[in-house]
């Protein structure tokens, strides 16, 4: 079969060969199987959202309603630079219509090597929807929607977002709300980030959404602030105590401190001297957390610290 040179693809092509499995050839919204997603259905090991959320990684889908972003992370392994620009943007109903199929046509490949009854249940009652894969989803106007339909039935939907559109994130609702925070002042931001827009007023909007996590807490949304640590660009003592004040005004119930991996497009931006190692992302969490805080967990294989807020 001939299998053309990766030079040659277009953008949606090449992230076909990449696993991403779109709902229309016009629209953005996509599925794809992680590797921790693999693994569970081979019978293999869990995410680290097993060991500290009780998420059943064999059930949980990863997907995206847009693959557009309105920032530019150096640490992003995601494809930006080959960004489709233009999308047609569908109605949520359809979107998760297409879900199912979708993850069953990612994980096709696994079936051979997977317990025929566990695969079976794992592709065809997902339990979990992860709107993680890539771009900005607040970006898609009908998140709220969206979550309320992948709610259904007692799904959970956790949703990762940079807090960028405030507007939105007072909208949705989801099981567990991921807001990024990879720097402590709009200078830092702007280099790291590298946002799309004015820097002064994107970092605004993120202080905005943090304002609104108790409000989201308060209305059963459990939160989450997540830095992505760097070496080299915000690793600093310095650097945790900034981030450490917002947190600490801002209070989500959990505090996630990710340390870089060197994979995929990232690779083209840093070298692999920008990743930390597990004590490094120790020390830093440990500076960053907030009187009231205490230790949750750590995840050495997904490099990340958590600390949960004590009440």
């Amino acid at each position: 079969m001939y299998r053309k040179p990766a030079e040659t693809l277009n953008t949606r092509e090449m992230l076909h060969r990449q696993g991403y499995n779109f709902v229309s050839e016009k629209s953005t919204a996509a599925v794809k199987p992680c590797m921790w997603c693999k693994r569970a259905v081979h019978g293999g090991d869990s995410c680290y959202k097993h060991q500290l959320y009780g998420i059943e990684t064999a059930k949980c889908v990863q997907m995206t309603p847009t693959l557009r972003c309105n920032q530019r992370c150096l640490f992003c392994w995601r494809s930006m630079e080959h960004e489709l620009k233009d999308e047609e943007i569908l109605s949520p109903e359809e979107i998760a219509r297409a879900i199912p199929a979708l993850q069953r046509k990612g994980l096709s490949g696994d079936k051979p090597f997977s317990d025929p009854a566990f695969w079976e249940e794992a592709t065809t009652h997902p339990a979990q929807f992860a709107v993680s894969l890539s771009g900005e989803p607040t970006l898609y106007p009908h998140l709220a929607e969206l979550i309320d339909i992948l709610k259904t039935g007692g799904n959970s939907v956790f949703v990762v977002s940079n807090g960028t559109n405030p507007s939105m994130i007072r909208r949705i609702s989801p099981t567990q709300l991921y807001i990024s925070l990879d720097a402590g002042d709009a200078d830092t931001y702007a280099k790291i980030c590298r946002p799309e827009g004015n820097p002064a007023v994107m970092w605004e909007n993120i202080m905005e959404t943090l304002s609104y996590l108790r409000e989201k807490e308060a209305a059963g949304v459990r939160t989450a602030v997540r830095t992505t640590l760097v070496k080299g660009l915000n690793d600093t003592k310095e650097d945790a105590a900034s981030i450490g004040k917002i947190i600490n005004i801002s209070q989500p119930m959990y505090i996630e401190i990710k340390g870089y991996m060197y994979l995929g497009f990232s690779r083209r931006r840093l070298s692999e001297d920008a990743v930390p190692d597990m004590n490094e992302i120790r020390a830093f969490a440990e500076d960053a957390a907030p009187d009231g805080y205490s230790l949750m967990d750590t995840n050495e294989p997904s490099r990340v610290v958590v600390y949960r807020r004590n009440k």
